[in-house]
């Protein structure tokens, strides 16, 4: 008995001064002070602008309304002062309370949970497809540096990565929609098909837990020519970096005395090269993938897809300033969160990263 306490003992004192414990805590806290950073910076950028959102969302004959001004000024609180306009702003972020749109006089945070969704299924398909074709393409290259397939590889990446992605969304619907007619060219599903029912609102995922096999094919047509477009830069950046980190590892002696033991090539390149590269893959993974959740603004716009990117425009051009803070918070939380998962990927890639 005595024993099994002071086991237990140590136990309790252990686990709080874990070093993954302690890491992730620390993470934490360090996330939740930067989004509150971002939040009183984009606060402070949305609220200094030249433009007045009274001026850009009220007509001429409400603006000659002194009493429509005064309604509109209270109903948004933009008579009292900054720091607790802010501060009100935060309070209510925390209980979940994003504010309501000017544009559509809807909760943005319900907005946010109709448009998201879209994004992040075309996001994931575009990262999904930019892994699979950048990190083999990355080893082949370091594989045969020097030679005509790594400088084929290397002008296949530096065209993704210089290609605008506006220019390439409408040379594919041009070519692949209009002209060979393969792949559909806008909206998520064909007009008059019925949206598969809601549960995590993505389509595809949706069609499939419910059974709704045709809806599921209509989907993943529309996901795949925006989805190329969108993943084009992302190939070019995970190539090159892929390549980079191969070649780097490459050097080490682990890998020669790997060779030295006669293991297969494929082996030696699976087991001990790719796995120490993919830590820095890892994290131009992350970086990658948020900047695709939030900066599809174009390609949603081209494609008519439903999603963030065109919220975001309109919000931005009609002065929309609950609108605005709700979308800079989202992409703020998303970075933010990428890179904590960045982080402890680390250490499920490599384990000494644990201790540090």
């Amino acid at each position: 008995m005595a024993r099994t306490a002071v086991l237990r003992r140590r136990r309790l004192s252990i686990f709080p001064s874990h070093p993954l414990a302690g890491f992730v805590l620390r993470r934490l806290v360090a996330l939740f002070a930067l989004l509150l950073g971002i939040s009183l910076i984009a606060f402070a950028l949305t609220n200094v602008a030249p433009a007045d959102p009274v001026t850009a969302n009220l007509s001429p004959n409400q603006l000659s309304n002194p009493d429509a001004v005064r309604v509109f000024r209270e109903r948004y609180n933009l008579d009292d002062p900054l720091p607790v306009q802010y501060l009100t702003y935060v309070w209510n972020a925390l209980h979940g309370d994003l504010g309501t749109s000017i544009q559509t006089e809807t909760p943005v945070a319900d907005e946010l949970g109709r448009l998201i969704p879209a994004t992040a299924e075309l996001a994931l398909f575009a990262m999904l497809f930019a892994i699979c074709v950048g990190i083999p393409l990355g080893v082949i290259a370091a594989m045969r540096y020097g030679r005509s397939t790594d400088h084929a590889v290397r002008v296949v990446s530096l065209l993704g990565i210089s290609m605008p992605s506006f220019w390439l969304a409408l040379i594919a619907i041009y070519v692949v929609f209009f002209k060979l007619g393969w792949l559909p060219g806008n909206g998520r599903l064909d007009p008059g098909a019925t949206p598969p029912p809601s549960i995590t609102r993505f389509y595809t995922v949706d069609a499939l837990v419910t059974g709704r096999w045709d809806v599921l094919w209509d989907a993943l047509q529309h996901l795949i020519l925006p989805a190329i477009v969108v993943a084009s830069a992302s190939v070019g950046f995970i190539t090159r970096y892929t390549r980079s980190a191969v070649l780097e590892v490459l050097g080490e002696d682990y890998v020669r005395a790997a060779r030295a033991k006669g293991l297969p090539e494929s082996t030696v390149v699976r087991r001990h090269v790719l796995r120490a590269a993919l830590v820095s893959i890892v994290t131009i993974i992350g970086l990658l993938f948020a900047q695709v959740l939030t900066g599809a603004v174009l390609v949603e716009t081209i494609f008519s897809w439903p999603g963030l990117g065109q919220y975001a425009y309109t919000s931005s051009t009609r002065l929309d300033l609950p609108a605005i803070m709700g979308t800079s918070m989202f992409v703020a939380a998303v970075y933010v969160t990428v890179n904590f998962i960045a982080d402890l990927l680390y250490g499920v890639i490599d384990p000494r990263m644990r201790i540090a």
